[in-house]
């Protein structure tokens, strides 16, 4: 529900609520594009202008090579090494390395636990929950019920299991893959988080590795074998990293200081480096400077719009302001407040900006979609500056349902998916329309566990 269609026609000043039909855009398709290399050459690594040093960059790369040759190799002690390897790898949030070679390692996995009748039966409590677990990650249909096994004939989870930390530990770490239906596996998350939750509060399937990597480096000290690898390989990924994250969050602040919007909307948010979090938590490798940046300054238009619509002006400003985003031209801008002209030119000019380098980095240009995102967006804003001013109390699948848009998680991921390379003649990507169950999701998650985190519990 996400990728909204804009109607030709301008909102009415009655009551407007977001389209939720998704956007009959052409269809095109993504792709995430790769870039090889000889790992066998030694060279500089160069990063957003930066040069490491030669000395450091052919560690670096061999460091690569040495845990790609692991992956591959049939050197590890038995099989659950090499899971215990990918979820080391993960961890430490260099798997963007190695996707090739982790998809092969876990497809092993999956065909020889699929073909056998006791596929799972020899497996341990800690093994087959660390399997669930990275096969469910990683889009293997794995069903949850493998875990009866560890039941006894009361149909609960047997009471030895309770010294078995260890086991437990991946056991809710696997529960929070649940789908909605498994009985199991909330049981399995309810028996085993009485025992471990103190010890487990971040669990991996809610972290994100960039923020958690440098506390199991600590947990790992004094670890040899390929653990001590990984830590030397994660230590100097981590320092090309914050290289990368540095100078684009330079970049950011001196792209939103030039706006000169935080000087005429002195009341809204100015937080340029919360905008870019989002961005590197969810585009890790350091390659993506250009993602990053160009995602970062669609949600910083997120942020300022809400507090436009939460703080300024009145339900029939707000209304006009809404027409103009859904005509989206220039001409339009003596429509508006003074304020407000500049937010509005530089939102078309950011979002143009946007469309025209996948343009001529993917070759079509997508701002048919990218505006009606802008236009939905404003849509759900307004509906809410009208409850508010209104007195108007909705209930609470109204609110949900405007909730989900007025998050702005489809003008993000929308932004997102074509900034990775979206397009119509790649087959067997993804289309945009074929995503709007996707974004809905999300959205709902965003909302709900946003609005959980700021609500505050009455006491009568």
């Amino acid at each position: 529900m996400a990728v909204y269609k804009s109607s030709s026609s301008l909102p009415s000043h009655g009551n407007i609520r977001p389209s939720l039909v998704a956007s009959e855009a052409t269809p095109q398709k993504w792709t995430t594009l790769e870039q090889t290399s000889d790992l066998s050459k030694p060279r500089q690594i160069i990063l957003n202008g930066h040069c490491f040093e030669d000395e450091f960059s052919m560690e670096y790369e061999q460091k690569l090579k040495d845990v790609r040759e692991l992956l591959k190799s049939e050197e590890l002690e038995n099989q659950i090494e090499s899971l215990m390897l990918v979820d080391a790898i993960q961890r430490l949030g260099i798997d963007y390395h190695f996707q090739e070679e982790i998809e092969a390692v876990l497809r092993r996995h999956y065909m020889e636990a699929t073909t056998c009748s006791d596929g799972y039966f020899y497996y341990t409590l800690h093994d087959l929950s660390l399997l669930f677990r990275l096969l469910r990650e990683h889009g293997f249909s794995i069903p949850a019920d493998i875990f009866n096994r560890f039941k006894g004939k009361d149909g609960v989870f047997e009471g030895k299991l309770k010294q078995d930390i260890r086991g437990l530990m991946e056991l809710y770490e696997a529960a929070q893959l649940v789908i909605e239906g498994e009985d199991i596996l909330d049981e399995a998350a309810k028996f085993s988080g009485e025992i471990v939750s103190n010890r487990l509060k971040h669990p991996y399937h809610k972290s994100i590795a960039r923020f958690t990597a440098k506390k199991y480096i600590r947990d790992s000290e004094g670890i040899n074998g390929w653990r001590k690898t990984l830590k030397e390989l994660a230590k100097m990924n981590t320092s090309v990293a914050q290289t990368a994250n540095q100078q684009e969050l330079a970049k950011i602040s001196k792209w939103w200081k030039d706006l000169g919007l935080a000087q005429e909307f002195k009341q809204a948010r100015n937080q340029p480096l919360k905008w870019y979090t989002w961005s590197m938590a969810s585009l890790t490798d350091p390659s993506m400077s250009e993602q990053r940046l160009e995602l970062t300054k669609s949600i910083t238009f997120i942020y300022i719009i809400d507090d436009i619509f939460d703080l300024y002006g009145t339900p029939e400003e707000l209304t006009v302001f809404t027409r103009a985003v859904h005509m989206w031209d220039h001409a339009v801008v003596h429509m508006l407040p003074k304020p407000w002209k500049m937010c509005y030119k530089a939102l078309l000019d950011t979002t143009n900006d946007i469309g025209y380098k996948i343009y001529k980095k993917h070759g079509y240009n997508p701002i048919d979609s990218l505006k009606s995102t802008w236009a939905s967006l404003c849509d759900a804003f307004l509906v809410e500056a009208k409850w508010f001013a209104s007195g108007h109390l909705p209930t609470s699948n109204e609110y949900l349902e405007n909730g989900k848009v007025s998050s702005g998680v489809h003008v993000v991921l929308v932004h997102l998916f074509f900034l990775l390379g979206i397009n119509r003649k790649t087959e067997g990507a993804v289309q945009v329309h074929d995503i709007s169950d996707l974004i809905s999701s999300v959205a709902t998650i965003l909302r709900l566990w946003d609005d959980f985190g700021s609500a505050k519990v009455i006491k009568y």
